[in-house]
């Protein structure tokens, strides 16, 4: 037997014991029906009329929804022809920009702390390298690939020279220039490049390529301006800007064409390794 077929005789013995109308019970019922209803539809006039008395206090959705347990939507459907004074609004828009410096911040911490993990890692996974001579001058090979002054067609006395303003790329190349090819320092050349409105701090500059080079401050003698530009976008501009170091190595146009060699050797020795997508290329065709 159902469920429904047992309620159905239970109901039916119900009756027959009282001798209740089935009329009435309906009638009885739909008077419950149409009180439920009533009571809800008075607590939602009572939520909209307390609802609308705080929006014209200035509140936003979410502050009213704390006191007015109803969805936004509902809050949207009465709120619409509330109005809201100058001050009101800016109120609630200074609460929306606050609310997003938060979440801009939290995301900053988050990010923050992610980046910190991955380079702490790193760093032991570094730390654990052993790097010999022969690592060393690989390193400063593929260094001078990327940033230093090649030999030309064109220009085939250039000389070795390598530009930059990172002062740890600065330092490893010297010590590439050092230890993996036997440069004495009085073979080295230093000049610095920097915007002209560094033209007063020209001391300070010259103490931080000092530090990071290990070089005198009268080493670096030849220094070359670059017209400063007062609405320039770039960023190097604060105190942490000291120009960019040009290394040279005087009398070093042969060297410069051995490292050439050495680069092209490297490249050739790598081989198909180097080959990135060649059957991707040969199916394509």
């Amino acid at each position: 037997m159902t469920m429904g077929a047992f309620d159905g005789i239970v109901h039916e013995k119900i009756i027959a014991k009282y001798n209740f109308p089935i009329d009435l019970i309906f009638e009885h019922y739909l008077r419950i029906i149409e009180l439920i209803v009533i009571v809800h539809m008075r607590r939602k006039d009572k939520d909209k009329k307390r609802a609308v008395k705080l929006r014209m206090n200035g509140l936003s959705y979410s502050e009213i929804r704390k006191h007015v347990k109803v969805s936004k939507s509902s809050l949207s459907l009465w709120l619409r022809s509330v109005g809201l004074t100058k001050r009101q609004k800016q109120r609630l828009t200074d609460k929306k920009w606050a609310s997003i410096r938060r979440g801009w911040e939290k995301w900053k911490n988050t990010r923050i702390k992610k980046v910190t993990h991955i380079n702490n890692e790193a760093l032991m996974e570094a730390r654990k390298i052993d790097i010999d001579k022969e690592r060393l001058w690989l390193m400063g090979l593929m260094l001078y690939w990327a940033e230093g002054s090649k030999t030309k067609e064109y220009d085939p006395g250039r000389g070795v020279s390598f530009s930059n303003s990172d002062p740890r790329m600065i330092r490893l190349f010297l010590s590439w220039l050092r230890e993996s090819l036997d440069i004495n320092d009085d073979r080295i050349k230093l000049d610095i490049y920097i915007h002209e409105n560094k033209k007063n701090d020209l001391e300070n500059v010259k103490r931080f390529w000092s530090q990071v080079t290990g070089f005198s401050k009268q080493e670096f003698d030849r220094i070359y301006f670059k017209k400063h530009k007062i609405l320039s976008l770039r960023k190097n501009v604060g105190d942490d800007y000291h120009g960019l170091l040009r290394v040279q190595v005087r009398s070093s146009a042969d060297l410069n064409r051995r490292i050439t060699g050495w680069i092209e050797g490297i490249y050739k020795k790598m081989g198909d390794r180097l080959m990135v997508g060649r059957s991707s290329l040969e199916a394509a065709i």
